[in-house]
């Protein structure tokens, strides 16, 4: 009896950052070129209005609306270069958290694809939080891909 390879699951995490879109085309890219899939994460951010709990909760009931809308974009940019429909998680808390959270939760996932930032700010509060303090605890390799590159670029690498 064989056993059927699993395809590697490439993970992105979704925010508000430029380049965050160099390492969504580069997960893509590599999926497409490996026969692998795209797995999205967008995390909501704790709210800060408890006291205001019908006010939160219409603000929460947006942010997921809007995170929303955004992973149907982004799957369709991945759908566009890899061919497969990505998983899509949404999650709320704080990023690093849920992120970690994920990766024991979901076995399937095999690679965690983030982007350098490219500003005066480093590399970014993510990449330094999994570099650095859970670098020794992950159960999965990590990519982080300079967030300068052009396509052409990602195209020569993938």
């Amino acid at each position: 009896m064989s056993q059927e390879k699993q395809a590697r699951i490439f993970l992105v995490v979704v925010d508000e950052t430029e380049e965050m879109s160099v390492a969504l085309h580069y997960a893509a890219r590599r999926a497409r070129n490996s026969g692998g899939r795209v797995a999205l994460l967008h995390v909501i951010p704790p709210g800060e209005l408890q006291q205001w709990g019908a006010i939160e909760e219409l603000m929460k009931q947006e942010q997921r609306e809007e995170a929303e809308q955004l992973l149907q974009r982004l799957a369709k940019e991945v759908v566009d270069i890899s061919g497969t429909m990505p998983t899509l998680y949404i999650r709320e808390g704080q990023a690093s958290e849920q992120l970690m959270k994920l990766i024991q939760e979901e076995p399937s996932i095999s690679i965690l694809v983030l982007a350098a930032g490219t500003g005066r700010g480093g590399p970014g509060p993510l990449i330094n939080y999994v570099v650095g303090q859970m670098s020794g605890s992950l159960r999965i390799p990590v990519t982080v891909v300079p967030g300068s590159l052009s396509d052409r670029q990602l195209d020569a690498i993938t």
